[in-house]
């Protein structure tokens, strides 16, 4: 048995109910209520601006991915396969959820996975993200146990609850994907031919940084902090006041799960109102968020948001010090990249937004979260597929 199924000699019972916070049924209602719209898209004024992206050859493999999710696949029991695969179009993609009590959750949970599943499912990810991406997704596991230590909350808590879900079936050029699902670590990954998808990605922890346990010195986030600071405080004092659009962060990012529809207009400042020596840490920033796919996809996906920089915006609330709190955002008409301090919630004492808490969540607006407009367009030509999207 794998040490991710078992946690202070306490195994998983995956028929006991773990959603029992309060307040988890109005919550539900509302979610699924959200993911039962049409799917738009996130938009600046309720309109998708189209054209944006179109089905093409990147002349870069996903072979490595599709074999690895055909490896995961083939490790399956045939009861569990049946929960692990959905088609394409499948309105699951829509149902994740980044909070921890167990809401809506899809697809075959590590907890009942075999030492060989669960690496053939990690090995999935690491073949679909960067290097660093895949230690940022497991160290967010491995902090996701850090609060089980802490709090003792089985139910709620540890580097065992997450699940993953094939949508399609792996090929080499139909639709297909994948999705991973539990707290604090949402990514949808979607696959047509050699093109990828990997919006939205949800990735978050509290704490940011473990001192004891298990994990002790895992840390998080800390160049998503880093960056940031980099960025606001390489503005003139007249471009900050443009680019702080509050003095406090809220705590709260705006586009988190069930916001698929959100309007949100653009805020803060342009890429050209910035002086050339202020692009590099820009671009130094989206890289880094863009940078958690795979390398030759991720440069794909720059070149893209390269396209529309005089676009693309930077807004910031809250201090620019060491050992500030803040929320940063950039987007355009093709990403959508926030981060944010949170309030305690697993430690309910810090009442306002702590640096051991972050959120963090790109976006592709206009359409194409999921792959949903890729997805679209090959419908469109394939004539035995129209009207299933």
């Amino acid at each position: 048995m794998n040490d991710l199924n078992q946690t202070a000699g306490v195994f998983r019972d995956p028929t006991r109910p773990l959603h029992t916070q309060g307040g988890s049924t109005g919550y539900l209602e509302n979610s699924l209520a959200a993911a039962a719209e049409p799917f738009k898209g996130i938009t600046t004024d309720g309109k998708v601006v189209p054209g944006l992206f179109s089905i093409e050859k990147t002349g870069i493999s996903t072979r490595p991915i599709k074999q690895a999710a055909e490896a995961f696949l083939a490790s399956l029991k045939p009861e569990q396969r049946a929960k692990t695969v959905f088609p394409v179009n499948t309105p699951e993609w829509r149902k994740w959820s980044n909070i921890h009590p167990t809401l809506m959750r899809h697809g075959m949970p590590l907890f009942e996975m075999s030492d060989t599943q669960r690496d053939r499912a990690f090995a999935l990810l690491r073949e679909s993200l960067s290097a660093e991406g895949f230690q940022t997704a497991r160290d967010v596991m491995r902090l996701n146990e850090t609060v089980l230590e802490m709090t003792g909350r089985l139910a709620e808590y540890g580097e065992d609850l997450y699940w993953l879900s094939i949508m399609g079936t792996p090929s080499a050029g139909d639709p297909w994907g994948w999705q991973i699902d539990g707290h604090h670590l949402n990514v949808s990954f979607f696959v047509l031919g050699d093109q990828v998808v990997m919006t939205p990605a949800f990735l978050g922890s509290e704490p940011v940084h473990a001192t004891t346990g298990r994990y002790a010195g895992t840390r998080v986030f800390r160049a998503d902090e880093d960056r940031g600071l980099a960025m606001i405080r390489a503005l003139s004092s007249e471009q900050r006041a443009k680019a702080i659009i509050a003095t406090e962060s809220k705590g709260e990012v705006l586009t988190a799960a069930f916001r698929d529809n959100l309007v949100l207009d653009y805020a803060g400042i342009r890429y050209d109102e910035l002086a050339s020596a202020q692009h590099e840490p820009l671009l130094h920033l989206i890289e880094l968020h863009v940078g958690r796919m795979r390398p030759d996809h991720a440069e794909v996906k720059m070149a893209e948001v390269k396209r529309h920089l005089r676009e693309t915006y930077f807004c910031w609330m809250g201090g620019i010090e060491d050992d500030s709190v803040f929320y940063y955002r950039l987007q355009s008409p093709v990403v959508i990249i926030e981060f944010d301090h949170q309030r305690g919630i697993a430690f309910r004492q810090y009442v306002k937004p702590y640096k051991d808490h972050i959120h963090v969540v790109v976006r592709t607006p206009n359409g194409n979260d999921y792959g949903k407009d890729l997805l679209r367009q090959h419908y469109e030509r394939s004539r035995h597929h129209v009207g299933r999207v």
